[in-house]
């Protein structure tokens, strides 16, 4: 799970939500020269016009806006501001959209950011995210209501792992800050990683005395917890050992460092439709398993009746192996690992269509119009900043059916807009919520010639 800054631990009253006071582990701040002071704060009383695309409340005062998180449309603050942001010092009138959170951790990790707000308010918001992105690309398609797709939680989470006086503390960064929220429990977690930051901190320790923080992977595999820590370094034999014996005292299925396999105790496999695949470490995968499902659903869907279709950054599979049930699919990516685990699933999933393979980087070298004219239904779902090279040459294809997904709902725009411009039509747009009480949102959107 992608876990971004949210703010320092601290004591703010508003109603229906607790005091909190959280131990942090900070990193050392460096001074900064030659670069001009920030505006004193000021305390001001705000009253709260509309919700900004990244879940903070927006007001204006004395001509200027004000973006202050955790507060809601409707709300009357008083709010510590400096420059354009503020902090809520205390919420004077509520709005009725207002919930008390289900974390003690909430308003100081840097994950959740809506928790506070109820949910037909919450759907109807990141509705109008994808609709707003649409219209401001000058796209008009219909936009289907929010999917929901947490489902059990999230399967797969990063943690951040410091060392305090010698001992290991696992968490999440604060928002905007490199502050460390020490947390023993994330309740928008998938059940098998309750124990993420415990088995978080254990991994961490035969590190002691070598790097000041380490970035710990965790997937809910089948088989048990898939582990990849990010620490570049050296592994030498007493770490080995050392991480040998952790993941034996944890029970994981694999550990690896840095990609490298430490010890394999069993087979991580994720089912994805007929298949169980190994993920290549520390690779992709969609956040929940409600998420893909609903994902792979939709794609199916519109790909139905399309005889030969081509999954472009296919990754492990979500997608190609549902599809491969009825029709042929040629898969390809940029990550040649994530191909090898797609090949190897292949071989040992009976019953499916022929599934090709190939690596290539689809950003540098998408696949040109005269490639694509073989199939009569494309899908593709890129990483965050889109596929424009692609899409392009999509816009230039005869293929009569594209089907694009997106994590980021303005790369999406702009991929769109470029295959309009080059006569599709965008028939439909489904907006689905697998990060749920966060400002992400994924599309699916489908496009005819």
């Amino acid at each position: 799970m992608e876990r971004h800054g949210q703010g320092r631990a601290g004591r703010r009253q508003w109603p229906g939500i607790p005091l909190w006071s959280h131990r942090a582990v900070t990193r050392p701040r460096r001074r900064r020269s030659g670069k001009p002071k920030s505006p004193p704060p000021v305390d001001l009383e705000l009253r709260i016009d509309a919700l900004g695309r990244h879940g903070d409340g927006i007001a204006d005062h004395d001509g200027r806006r004000a973006f202050v998180p955790f507060a809601l449309p409707g709300e009357t603050v008083r709010a510590r501001v400096a420059g354009e942001r503020g902090t809520v010092l205390e919420v004077t009138r509520a709005a009725a959209e207002r919930v008390a959170p289900f974390c003690p951790h909430f308003g100081v990790c840097g994950g959740c950011a809506l928790q506070h707000l109820e949910a037909a308010a919450y759907d109807t918001w990141k509705r109008e995210l994808v609709e707003t992105v649409l219209s401001r690309a000058g796209l008009d398609a219909p936009v289907d209501g929010l999917v929901a797709a947490h489902g059990a939680g999230r399967r797969r989470v990063t943690l951040q792992v410091r060392f305090a006086k010698g001992r290991p503390v696992a968490g999440f960064l604060g928002r905007r800050s490199h502050d460390l929220l020490e947390i023993d429990a994330c309740p928008v977690l998938a059940p098998a990683l309750a124990e993420a930051p415990a088995v978080a901190a254990a991994l961490a320790a035969p590190f002691s005395g070598g790097p000041r923080s380490l970035q710990v992977r965790l997937t809910a595999a089948e088989s048990g917890l898939d582990v990849d820590i990010g620490a570049g370094v050296q592994m030498t034999y007493e770490l080995q050992v050392g991480l040998a014996e952790a993941a034996e005292a944890a029970d994981l299925a694999r550990l690896t460092l840095d990609g490298e396999i430490v010890v394999e105790r069993r087979r991580p496999a994720v089912v994805m439709g007929p298949a169980r695949v190994i993920p290549d470490p520390g690779g992709f995968l969609q956040a929940t398993e409600e998420g893909e499902a609903v994902l792979a659903g939709l794609v199916k869907t519109h790909l139905e009746g399309c005889a030969r279709v081509a999954d472009l950054f296919s990754g492990i599979g979500p997608f190609a192996f549902r599809l491969a049930e009825g029709r042929p699919v040629h898969g390809v990516d940029g990550n040649a690992a994530a191909v090898a685990a797609l090949e190897t699933a292949v071989r040992h999933t009976p019953h499916l269509k022929p599934v090709t393979t190939e690596v290539r980087n689809l950003f540098r070298a998408p696949l040109a119009a005269d490639e694509l004219n073989g199939f009569d239904g494309v899908v593709f779902d890129p990483p965050r900043a889109g596929a424009e090279a692609q899409a392009r040459e999509l816009a230039q294809s005869n293929v009569p059916v594209v089907v694009g997904v997106s994590c980021d709902p303005a790369s999406f725009a702009r991929d769109a807009a470029i295959l309009v411009a080059g006569g599709y039509e965008l028939v439909r747009v489904t907006p689905v919520d697998q990060f749920k009480y966060t400002a992400h949102v994924e599309v699916v959107g489908l496009f005819r010639r």
